[in-house]
């Protein structure tokens, strides 16, 4: 037999006790702190199984589009990534054929007004981004957050100079072009349709390799010096390490 349905309480908060919303619940601070929680715990590194809450990819001899559609498939899953060295990325085919392929880009423009568009990057980081743009539904909420969510640098600034780089070998020039085929990098590329940076970020990443070679012998040096002293000692302890070997000291 069907059940009489009830008519709603004419009592508010007897209305309201009936409801569990989030907004009862939480503060905006916590609601916020949740979802950045849920999302990291979401965020995986493609084919590791390992969460990461940044990626930094040295994208030096990465072919141009390879790159760019693995990167947007990782923002797109939540994954933070900074691109670093965008001017070392390669492009398949000569110098003089990409230059005109981009002359032909650079002169497509609205005709009564072109600043609406389009917008003709020079840097290499741009062009990266731009590139990767094409990639993401970018008009969309999920697309915008995915696009918020990449950083790209001509060489390699303060802050991540000292973090460990990775490569993806799906996108390596060794990997994925033909030996003897043609390519170009985009550094020079965006110097001859107008990128003025070029010389500048190549004295820059000089003198940060010169930097990192200094800091590389001396961690050499510091090994060293650990690895003797601790055969000294070994040689010093003698019977006794026979004692802390059970107990994995």
């Amino acid at each position: 037999m069907a059940q009489p349905i009830k008519p709603p309480s004419k009592n508010p908060s007897r209305r309201l006790a009936s409801y569990t919303l989030p907004s009862f619940r939480h503060t905006q601070r916590e609601r916020e702190r949740e979802r950045r929680n849920t999302t990291a715990a979401a965020t995986m590194v493609s084919g590791s199984g390992i969460c990461a809450r940044r990626i930094v990819v040295d994208a030096r001899q990465h072919m141009l589009g390879r790159l760019a559609s693995i990167i947007a498939k990782e923002l797109l899953n939540g994954q933070r990534v900074v691109v670093v060295r965008c001017e070392e990325i390669c492009m398949s085919g000569g110098l003089v054929r990409q230059k005109m392929k981009y002359l032909r880009f650079l002169r497509k423009r609205m005709n009564t007004k072109p600043s609406h568009g389009p917008i003709h990057f020079r840097a290499p980081s741009k062009i990266l981004w731009r590139t990767i743009r094409g990639m993401i539904p970018h008009k969309t909420k999920r697309g915008a957050a995915a696009l918020a969510r990449l950083k790209a640098y001509e060489g390699v600034p303060p802050p991540y100079d000292k973090v460990k780089r990775m490569v993806i070998p799906d996108a390596l020039k060794v990997l994925r072009l033909q030996p003897g085929h043609k390519y170009c990098l985009l550094g020079q590329l965006s110097k001859e349709v107008g990128w003025s940076h070029y010389d500048t970020i190549k004295e820059l990443e000089e003198k940060r390799k010169e930097r990192a070679k200094v800091a590389y012998e001396r961690r050499k040096q510091l090994t060293r010096l650990r690895t003797k002293a601790e055969k000294v000692a070994d040689e010093k302890l003698g019977s006794a390490l026979q004692i802390l070997e059970p107990i994995k000291y």
